[in-house]
């Protein structure tokens, strides 16, 4: 066995190799980008070394910088996760160079796999099943609209170096091949550098199942049984399980067997998976399964097979690259239960599901329900550099529907502030009664799209607890000064206070009144609600209204706040008060306060000149920083306040010159 590897990758796919090999004893070596300097995988690793700035092309693609870390580490082997290398022959054959193990298959076995047109040649050769298509050489667009008509439409083109939906279009009608051809192909090139591409028969109810394999430099190669991944969008995989519902038994056997074949044909060492479109237009059927590629690597997925096998599939990857044997034979596997994996994504569903950036102020993972394999810590930073996951969420049950309940039960007790997830996209699948049921296929998501991504709108408690929040009410006390406990009140009647939150771009004054010690009458529905808070263990809050009592988690990062409550995420943003409709804060002649607060910058003097819509007064209030700016273009006549000073609501800060005596 290896004394020390490298791995070169980053974030969860990093980690969760650390934590194997240090299990065996092995001393684990840690490349870096200058954007992942203070990251979770670096902290694990027994070393780690810079590998240059933060783009992939100037780092963890560098294979001359990554060879001369290994020698300088000493490390012997080099296992490289998924992405980056994983699946590049030209690293395996620089390794090789070195005298340094690649901790997966070899270049010959990347390359045989590498082409979608010549792997399912070489498939149809194996007598492995494969979409009907064209999957040949000639790409002159004639023909292949000529191809694409003997096949029947609906065709799907693809790019044949692809991936990840990259270089994919559905054809569903003759004239409709042009554009789709010429649209694939420059993606094909822009994505792969290749815009070559095969036409396939578009399967109208498709699911998408693969088979995990494995094999050893001994000739043995063996299947681990099946993961369903047809919840996708976007070609782009979402939740994934295992085993697939309802596959009949005659159904598994034969697609291992098929599995097993396509690995035994390439003479495949380490971990691989071989993926079927499965045609169940008319259910799961033996005879309706196709070989689409093999991933010539370890999977995203790969934790829902060792759940349900009790298998280390990390272990087995460094067993085999050390030349030892599979550790079971086919008979020797078996597997309980199911399993789910749910990839928790920094990313805005509503809007796209487009990728988001953000330091994580507050993460909560289940890890008391489930399985989380994650590369990030509290603080960390989601960069715009790379792959956004947060983590990946995994759990078991002794039957599908257990273990689906509880995937939704550690999804809804997920809490991630900082930066928008999808955390509640994923839950509302969970909650999918096609989906509950084993109805899947892969055009589900986008069928029912609009209904997964709605999000439910703030119920009142969390409306309550966010103005509470933003007025200072929920804090404790900071010192033993008795004032600092009378947060709102008042000698001789409750104090009435008003919190501006925007919530869904509408704006909502919140009227709170003191009633006591932790005791508020708060403005959110027809009648006023009184609240009472229990306790306060840092962000979690308990509260009780009209009886019952509830536990929610507040968590303010910068102007927004966020409430965790009942298995929900909603968030609640402080505006600047000076966006709001009040023509009498920042209109006309002066810049007048909105609310009392600190004055923390002045940047005008009189007698200088401004143009509209300036930044010209820094008002900090709410514990929140408001900025006034230029109500027109004019000269400044005065200034009425001065930095760090107290002031009223209502205080005139600054005065402009009248427009008549600016024209004079």
């Amino acid at each position: 066995m290896f004394k020390k590897i490298l791995i070169a990758n980053r974030g969860e796919i990093a980690c969760r190799v650390m934590e194997t090999a240090k299990r065996l004893g092995i001393k684990t070596v840690a490349v870096y980008s200058d954007a992942d300097a203070g990251s979770k995988h670096v902290a694990m690793a027994d070393e780690a070394y810079r590998i240059g700035p933060a783009p992939v092309a100037e780092s963890y693609l560098k294979i001359d910088k990554i060879i001369e870390i290994c020698q300088k580490s000493g490390a012997e082997a080099v296992h490289p996760g998924y992405g980056f290398l994983s699946e590049n022959p030209n690293f395996v054959d620089a390794l090789d160079r070195a005298g340094i193990t690649f901790i997966g298959p070899s270049a010959n076995s990347i390359r045989a796999m590498g082409l979608k047109d010549a792997a399912k040649a070489l498939m149809e050769k194996a007598g492995v099943p494969v979409v009907p298509g064209y999957h040949r050489e000639t790409q002159d667009a004639g023909f292949l609209k000529i191809q694409a008509g003997k096949i029947g439409y609906p065709v799907l083109i693809k790019a044949r170096a692809g991936g990840g939906g990259k270089g994919m279009r559905r054809v569903d009608h003759p004239d409709e091949f042009m554009s789709a051809l010429s649209s694939a192909q420059r993606e094909g090139e822009a994505s792969f550098g290749d815009g070559r591409v095969l036409i396939e028969k578009y399967v109208a109810k498709p699911r998408h199942i693969e088979i995990q394999v494995f094999g050893d430099k001994h000739g043995n190669a063996v299947h681990l049984f099946e993961r369903d991944c047809s919840l996708q969008r976007r070609h782009q995989k979402v939740i994934e399980e295992a085993p697939a519902p309802g596959m009949p038994e005659d159904m598994r056997k034969a697609m291992g067997e098929a599995a097993v074949k396509a690995a035994q044909a390439i003479d495949y060492a380490g971990a691989g998976t071989i993926e079927f479109i499965v045609d169940v237009s008319e259910g799961l059927r033996a005879d309706r399964f196709y070989f689409m590629e093999m991933n010539t690597r370890l999977q995203v997925e790969h934790p829902v097979t060792e759940m349900i096998t009790g298998e280390d599939l990390v272990e087995w990857q460094l067993l085999v690259a050390s030349g030892k044997p599979l550790p079971k034979m086919q008979d020797e596997i078996t597997f309980s239960g199911h399993a789910f994996e749910a990839r928790l994504y920094a990313e805005d569903a509503p809007k796209g599901f487009l990728p988001a950036i953000g330091t994580l102020t507050h993460l909560n993972l289940p890890e008391t329900l489930a399985r989380v394999d994650s590369g990030v810590r509290p603080g960390d930073e989601i960069s715009p550099y790379y792959d956004p996951m947060i983590a990946k969420v995994i759990v078991h049950g002794q039957t599908r529907e257990a273990a689906l309940g509880k995937l939704l039960a550690s999804l809804e007790a997920t809490e991630v502030a900082g930066c928008v997830t999808n955390a509640g996209f994923l839950a509302a699948l969970c909650r999918h009664e096609g989906f509950a049921a084993g109805d899947v296929d892969t055009g589900l998501i986008d069928r029912d799209l609009q209904s997964l991504i709605s999000e439910p709108d703030m119920p009142e408690d969390a409306l309550a607890l966010a103005a509470l929040t933003a007025l200072g009410l929920t804090h404790p006390a900071k010192s033993d000064d008795p004032f600092d406990t009378l947060a709102g009140w008042r000698i001789w009647s409750a104090s009435r206070q008003f919190a501006l939150l925007e919530i869904g771009g509408e704006r909502r004054d919140v009227e709170v009144q003191v009633l006591g010690e932790k005791r508020f009458s708060v403005h959110v529905g027809e009648q006023p609600a009184t609240y009472s808070l229990i306790a306060i263990e840092g962000p979690k809050i308990t509260f009780e209204r009209e009886g019952g009592r509830t536990s929610a988690v507040v968590v303010q990062t910068g102007s927004e706040l966020t409430v965790f409550l009942n298995g929900h995420a909603f968030t609640a943003t402080l505006p600047d008060i000076m966006t709001a409709d009040d023509d009498g804060c920042e209109a006309g002649d002066q810049i007048i306060a909105p609310m009392p607060g600190l004055v923390k910058v002045l940047s005008a003097k009189a007698g200088e000149a401004v143009k509209k819509d300036q930044p010209l007064v820094i008002l900090e209030a709410m514990k929140m920083e408001h900025t006034l700016k230029a109500p027109r273009d004019g000269i400044i006549a005065e200034v009425m306040a001065n930095a760090g000073e107290q002031v009223l609501d209502g205080t005139v800060l600054l005065a402009l010159e009248t427009e008549n005596e600016t024209a004079s």
